[in-house]
């Protein structure tokens, strides 16, 4: 089945849903704390009406999940349904920083099917389909492709920049890696491992959501990557939001060697 009317739809919304929320990062910013101590702003909130009212024009039939909506009950684990992070790393927009972006996914029969990941201020677009994923950068388009990383001990990390935890410490320690980079937007994190330019994300917490998750995922995947919880099993779209065993996304070569070394830290959880 094509995707091609789903992707060039989530392409054009989540340009137009940068585009605007570029414009307020660089005006004035009301923030607000919603429950769990996490920021939103005005923009967030706009982004949001944008890029909902747009699929829900197109594709009337589709329940659409957003962050900053209530979901319509039954909308999780309809056949088809999107999900929406219109600012993903809201900490980094407030600072004024590139590391956020705008995130539509759409899972079909419980996969993560289309996503899309743009990041507004440095115009960086990742997207992906079971036909494979691509980012378009500095003018050209170029096919993703996971790196050929094979060892623990080679991996190059990415992980939060603003929710850092002394897990992270002992994740690092336990597999041998040295090489760590902090970036805001949990989907940034894993499409640079799509994009072969890191190897492995780990998060020990149950912060995440399926928005977090679902458009970088459909751009990994078909990139050679994985994502799993700490314990190897895939991700659940159809029967709740939250991401409560923790994430692990990877180049896929390394993925088993990597929960099977931190199977110790983390038997807590299980």
């Amino acid at each position: 089945m094509s995707f091609e009317r789903e992707l060039a739809r989530a392409i054009e919304l989540a340009r137009i849903a940068g585009t605007e929320v570029l414009r307020m990062q660089r005006g004035e910013l009301a923030v607000e704390m919603k429950p769990g101590d996490e920021p939103v702003t005005v923009a967030d909130r706009r982004a949001s009406e944008l890029i909902v009212a747009g699929l829900a024009e197109s594709f009337p039939a589709d329940p659409i999940i957003s962050e900053e909506l209530v979901p319509a009950p039954g909308a999780l684990g309809a056949p088809r349904f999107w999900l929406v992070d219109p600012i993903d790393g809201t900490k980094d927009f407030i600072r004024g920083e590139d590391g956020y972006s705008v995130m539509i996914g759409l899972v079909c029969e419980g996969k993560p099917t289309v996503g899309v990941v743009y990041q507004p201020v440095i115009d960086r677009l990742f997207y992906g389909t079971p036909d494979g994923a691509r980012m378009t950068y500095q003018g050209e388009t170029t096919p993703l492709a996971v790196s050929p990383v094979a060892a623990a001990a080679d991996i190059r990390l990415v992980i939060s920049k603003s929710h850092r935890s002394p897990d992270i410490d002992r994740v690092k320690q336990q597999l041998g890696v040295t090489n760590e980079l902090n970036i805001g937007s949990v989907g940034v994190k894993l499409c640079v491992i799509a994009a072969g330019m890191r190897d492995l994300y780990v998060n020990p917490a149950a912060k995440t959501k399926a928005w977090d998750t679902c458009a970088p995922e459909a751009i990994l995947v078909p990139a050679g990557g994985r994502l799993s919880d700490l314990f190897g099993n895939p991700i659940d779209y159809t029967k709740e939001l939250a991401h409560r065993r923790g994430l692990v996304a990877s180049n896929g070569r390394v993925h088993d060697e990597v929960i099977a070394k931190l199977a110790p830290l983390f038997a807590h959880l299980a």
